[in-house]
């Protein structure tokens, strides 16, 4: 009788309440006439029955509407775990606040939510994006001896930015080079830096030792360790000479001094001012000084050594390069430009001979890298660490670990150690001959994961890494920039990724920018760096 009784109700369209239980039982949602009463629910969701036909028809319309506007949204650009704050390809916001899924996450209960950046959705998007127009070294007026050099290393095709830079070099102007990470920066200066080498050594013989004809400055003893490598391999297949200065020795270089013929010097600048201020080495004679890494180079804890050294070379607005003494050429190489960088260099040079050779993805996120954001309390980063890089070990997927600070650095290591991790680190304040070779050893596989400090993060070839972990979220955004910059590069592996754990309130600040950057599709605000302050983070 009872079922009878409810079968008539529905047939006369009433509508009824259907009820959602509080206990995990199993019930029949529709014993509404048991004896006992009702079963307890914590709130009713009204449902009722299309009146007509023509009703029913509109409804289903209005939901095939709602999954059609779904599927043209197309690829998510930000994939957040609170599906309402997705960002779509080519979206566009009218409000005046645009929502942003970091935009919580200083609160306590944000502890857990993550959201995804993949700008880049296939393998088609990354057609051009390191290459340009150009298919061979031959069209940048190089010599025939220099394209075939870079032909039996195997390098064949120059990147966009190699295409660009090469010429300005080449006429004499002084060039800033800023490109993205990994696109092929080192060669675009280093190439025109050894054509010109050759043919100022015709014409300059008998040069005393110590007195290089060009000076390549970097930041940190493994970039120049890197550089020179590089400089080496091609001084075995063309007729020039390159040394490497590395600082940790100095004091036992000045009481033994080598001398030897070099034409190109590559060097931190530390080093090779203290060797030049007691005669070691003659700089008089460059004329062509690099500074790669340039935005490190000028900030507070290296552009007082830097400028005095700049002074000493006397560097001219534009050289005539068929005049061998009409002064001293500059470039300056990074994947970020300081907006100090002009007040830094007007004692030295004037700011308007510089000739800009930029790339249009300067400052902007790397588009074809995923980088997920984990909001993560400070209990929650060790075992989360500690799953990522196990399951990136049992692949094979070399990873590598970055901390503010020194101390951080090295208590990851032993953890992760500790737990049958094969684990090594690598941070400034270790002596030169503990840290010598750290790097090296990771680079050829002989060690997975590396934990680091920033001193990783400049300008060095990681084209095996497949795992960047931001244990510490950076302090600043140039350093984000280059941290992601260990993957990505031209040569990486295609499914390369960031990981970021963002714990503290200045952190998630900086989350909030780049995720604007990202929805708004703006450059990266504030992209200056300040290792002075970097530094006093670490102690």
């Amino acid at each position: 009788m009872q079922r009878r009784a409810l079968s008539l109700l529905l047939r006369r369209n009433i509508k009824i309440n259907a009820v959602e239980f509080s206990t995990a039982l199993e019930q029949d949602p529709l014993d509404l006439f048991n004896p006992k009463g009702a079963p307890k629910y914590e709130k009713v969701l009204e449902i009722s029955r299309p009146a007509s036909r023509k009703n029913h028809v509109e409804h289903k319309s209005k939901t095939s509407k709602n999954k059609k506007s779904e599927l043209l949204k197309g690829h998510a650009v930000i994939e957040c775990q609170r599906p309402e704050f997705n960002h779509y390809k080519n979206q566009t916001y009218d409000m005046k606040e645009i929502p942003l899924a970091s935009k919580g996450w200083n609160h306590y209960k944000s502890k857990g939510d993550f959201f995804i950046i993949k700008l880049y959705e296939n393998d088609e998007d990354m057609k051009y994006y390191f290459h340009g127009e150009v298919t061979s070294f031959e069209d940048l007026e190089l010599d025939n001896k220099i394209v075939d050099a870079l032909k039996t290393i195997n390098i064949l095709r120059p990147t966009r930015i190699q295409e660009t830079s090469i010429p300005v070099i080449l006429s004499g102007k002084n060039t800033l080079i800023a490109a993205e990470t990994g696109c092929g920066k080192t060669l675009a200066y280093l190439v025109p830096v050894i054509q010109q080498v050759i043919r100022w050594n015709n014409e300059l013989k008998d040069r005393p030792p110590n007195s290089p004809l060009a000076m390549i400055m970097c930041p940190s003893r493994e970039l120049a360790t890197q550089i020179g490598t590089v400089a080496k391999q091609l001084s075995h297949l063309l007729p020039f000479s390159c040394n490497t200065l590395l600082g940790g020795r100095t004091k036992r270089m000045m009481m033994n001094p080598a001398f030897r013929d070099v034409d190109i010097q590559i060097s931190t600048p530390g080093v090779i001012s203290k060797l030049s201020t007691v005669g070691i080495y003659d700089l008089q004679g460059v004329k062509h000084v690099v500074l790669d890494e340039s935005d490190t180079m000028m900030d507070d804890s290296f552009n007082e050594i830097l400028l005095r050294l700049l002074k000493r070379m006397k560097i001219s607005y534009k050289n005539d390069p068929k005049n061998i003494y009409d002064g001293c050429q500059l470039t300056l190489a990074s994947a970020t430009i300081p907006t100090s960088i002009y007040t830094i260099l007007a004692d030295c040079v004037e700011p308007d001979s510089l000739e800009k050779v930029t790339s249009h993805k300067l400052h902007r996120v790397l588009p074809h890298v995923p980088q997920t954001f984990y909001r993560l309390g400070l209990t929650q980063k060790p075992s989360k660490l500690l799953h990522l890089v196990k399951k990136a070990v049992e692949r094979n997927e070399p990873t590598l670990i970055f901390s503010n600070k020194s101390k951080t650095c090295d208590w990851i290591s032993l953890m992760l150690h500790e737990n049958g991790i094969p684990i090594s680190n690598l941070n400034g304040d270790m002596p030169a001959e503990v840290r010598q070779g750290k790097f090296e050893m990771f680079k050829n596989g002989e060690i997975p994961v590396l934990s680091c400090t920033d001193v990783a993060s400049r300008g060095l070839d990681t084209r095996n890494v497949k795992w960047v972990i931001n244990y510490d979220f950076p302090n600043f955004m140039a350093d984000y920039v280059h941290r992601c910059g260990r993957v990505g590069r031209y040569g990486s592996p295609k499914d390369s990724q960031v990981v970021n754990f963002v714990t503290y309130s200045g952190e998630i600040e900086l989350v909030n920018k780049i995720e604007m950057a990202v929805r708004t599709m703006k450059d990266l605000p504030n992209v200056n760096a300040n290792i002075s302050r970097i530094i006093a983070h670490r102690k």
